[in-house]
């Protein structure tokens, strides 16, 4: 019988290897070519990552311009 153990998708499974990858790294304890393999691992989950942060910006953006609940795209302000 297995769980309902909730899986990590998008933004979490992307954060969650980036944490993997700088974790080996900061150990020291990978081959130079490992290392290379390990950071451009790193690199393209961090992309994935400011990507999905940038989505999200934009889903904010859109529902705090707008008082009377309609949509429309419009800059975001930090508060």
């Amino acid at each position: 019988m297995t769980k309902n153990v909730p899986r990590k998708t998008g933004f979490e499974a992307s954060l969650a290897k980036l944490e993997a990858a700088v974790e080996q790294l900061e150990s020291g304890e990978l081959a130079l070519d490992e290392a290379l393999k390990v950071f451009s691992v790193g690199v393209k989950e961090a992309q994935r990552c400011q990507k999905a942060l940038q989505d999200v910006e934009l889903k904010v953006e859109q529902l705090l311009n707008q008082g009377d609940g309609s949509f429309s795209r419009g800059p975001f302000h930090e508060r």
